[in-house]
């Protein structure tokens, strides 16, 4: 049983369909950023990344489910992040040799409401035009467009919400698994490790929201790695003798996440290894050496993103999930340089320091829309870290 819902943007705009995943028979009332993704595949992996804490997803094809979730091999964090999902019609029924279940079914037993039925081309055309907006969703009748309106213009924005406290882990954790035929289904048999396990050395995660993929890889790449929770300090992450630093991807905006920013400052300054970032660890890391971020208009995401590698003109095609982006104007005061750049807005999508070996990149090279160069990203991390001389005991401490 479903019933009608509505979803009302903070302009009053509104758009009508019916609900499905929890409360699809009734108290469905959620207020959250509304983004879209142009993705074809992979929701399983949009709804589960820790980037879409807060975002309505709304998805731009015409139906989704169709091979429906396939338990936990595709998931990217311990459950669904986003905190809803919108789309033209979902299917009940799901056909694929690595289906667990429906669709339908996996959101509602992980609390996550879903919207279909919508018109999204509309939608997506609004929030391309307009740009991403509060939106509440709901299918109580007895509450006016007006009065949603205003409780989606009365919710916090994403501008200065740390988020990343609220999906990244409590305590140091380990991660030793790499890809499995199960887990990289795109590859020919069972994917071979790009190293020997831990010949690349020790690599610390700053976790701000890491996804599953990302572990993975660097895994795969030679890399012992150990996940500490966002909140860590320069002497709790050098505790655990690093030879190299990553920080992970994440939700929200970058400058709230001032405790990180300043960690990651103290990091530069000790240079004890080489330091690596994606998406929210790129925007951190940016913040630490001195540029600027903003809040994108409707943001990136979706998995057919061209990006151009100043280093040799080469053109990436790259997944990529963000609502707030560096000011490539803002790098002239730092010791960073552009390293990619989008070919669609012009946007910044990777740094690289002058002089020390520390890179990032705003895309997701984890992730495989089709093509996989972007993967590169981890090789060059663990070179960087092979490469680089080892800490002096001053340097340790």
């Amino acid at each position: 049983m479903s019933l009608p819902a509505r979803l009302v943007l903070e302009d009053g705009r509104v758009f009508h369909g019916r609900s499905f995943g929890a409360h699809a028979d009734g108290g469905l009332e959620t207020v959250a950023e509304v983004v879209f993704n142009t993705s074809h595949t992979g929701y399983q992996e949009v709804l589960t990344d820790p980037s879409y804490c807060g975002e309505a997803v709304t998805f731009a094809i015409p139906i989704l489910g169709v091979y429906g979730v396939a338990g936990d091999l595709d998931a990217q964090s311990a459950r669904p992040r986003a905190a809803a999902m919108i789309c033209r019609e979902v299917s009940r029924h799901a056909s694929n040799y690595r289906s667990k279940e429906t669709l339908p079914a996996y959101l509602t037993r992980h609390g996550i409401p879903g919207i279909e039925e919508i018109d999204t081309r509309t939608l997506t055309q609004h929030l391309r035009d307009h740009g991403s907006q509060l939106g509440a969703l709901s299918n109580d009748a007895t509450l006016t467009d007006q009065e949603l309106a205003e409780r989606a213009r009365q919710a916090p924005r994403m501008e200065g919400q740390d988020l990343a406290k609220l999906v990244t882990t409590q305590a140091p954790y380990s991660w030793t698994t790499g890809f499995s035929s199960e887990t990289a289904p795109w590859s020919d048999g069972l994917p071979e490790p790009v190293a020997e396990p831990g010949s690349a050395g020790r690599v610390v995660v700053v976790d701000f929201g890491v996804k599953y993929d990302i572990l993975r890889h660097l895994v795969d790449h030679g890399c012992e790695v150990t996940v500490v929770p966002a909140s860590s300090t320069l002497e709790e992450i050098l505790a655990h003798d690093p030879q190299g630093i990553f920080l992970s991807n994440g939700p929200g905006d970058p400058a709230a996440v001032s405790y990180a920013v300043e960690t990651v400052q103290r990091l530069v300054a000790a240079a004890p290894c080489p330091i690596y970032g994606i998406c929210l660890g790129h925007q951190i890391l940016c913040l630490a050496l001195g540029a600027k971020t903003h809040h994108m208009k409707f943001g990136h995401r979706g998995s057919n993103h061209p990006v151009r590698q100043a280093s040799s003109g080469r053109v990436l095609i790259t997944a990529q999930n963000h609502g707030f982006a560096v000011d490539v104007a803002s790098l002239s005061a730092t010791p960073l340089e552009p390293s990619y750049t989008s070919l669609f807005d012009g946007c910044l999508e990777g740094v690289r320091h002058k002089s020390l070996p520390i890179e990032s990149v705003q895309f997701h090279p984890e992730a495989g829309p089709g093509p996989h160069e972007a993967a590169e990203f981890f090789a060059q991390f663990a070179a960087a870290i092979q490469a680089a001389p080892s800490p002096s005991p001053q340097q340790a401490t």
